[in-house]
């Protein structure tokens, strides 16, 4: 087997998944791309991820995109770390349910947040950032609500790779109007998994002094 390459830009999506590298300590290379230059957009780079973006995943020849399914990948191709309830359970039917939420809810949300004027256009500007403004607080509230009672991972006493996931998203609503650390119950949630040795490492390598 070759050793993986993570095509990343730092402090975005795929910051989630350079974490969970280091924290499974899995051999890995690291491609960066310049976004100011357009890397992510550059005919090589489109061969790999035709949507442009990050992070893409090189795997013996094979390419995986999207953060959310390189990380359920990873959890089952590293199973002594044990990020990922066994196949067949009810633990695992919420650890998919919990990472497609965060996958269909919360990340498209964000985009809309952070490139409304892709879908609404400057006319409608103020109205689209509104909107994704309350489904990103509405989505934060069920999980606190979630983590309240069912603590003090989305999976109870298991942390998955759903940990991770949910952590990085967090880390983007920090500049908001309400940052998803607002509440007690999920600052207790960010600040245990901030407390984690690769994520001070991942910082490091990226260059990452926010959210800290």
């Amino acid at each position: 087997m070759s050793t993986p390459t993570l095509f990343y830009s730092p402090s975005t999506a795929s910051l989630v998944v350079h974490w969970l590298l280091i924290e499974l300590d899995a051999p890995h290379h690291l491609h960066e791309l310049d976004f100011d230059k357009g890397d992510q957009k550059a005919p090589e780079y489109l061969k790999l991820n035709p949507a442009g973006r990050v992070p893409a995943l090189l795997l013996d020849g094979q390419v995986i995109t999207e953060a959310a399914a390189i990380l359920l990948h990873l959890a089952d191709t590293h199973p002594r770390a044990k990020l990922a309830p066994p196949i067949g359970t009810i633990d695992r039917a919420h650890y998919y349910q919990w990472m497609f939420f965060l996958a269909n809810s919360l990340q498209p949300a964000y985009r809309q947040w952070f490139y409304d004027d892709e879908s609404a256009g400057e006319q409608h500007y103020a109205l689209s950032k509104d909107q994704a403004r309350q489904r990103i607080e509405a989505a934060w509230q069920r999980v606190a609500d979630h983590l309240q009672t069912n603590g003090p991972y989305l999976l109870g006493d298991q942390l998955t790779v759903v940990d991770f996931m949910a952590t990085m998203l967090m880390r983007w609503s920090r500049n908001m109007p309400k940052p998803s650390d607002n509440w007690p119950v999920l600052k207790a949630y960010a600040d245990r998994m901030k407390q984690r040795p690769a994520f001070k490492e991942v910082y490091a390598r990226e260059g990452l002094t926010d959210w800290t």
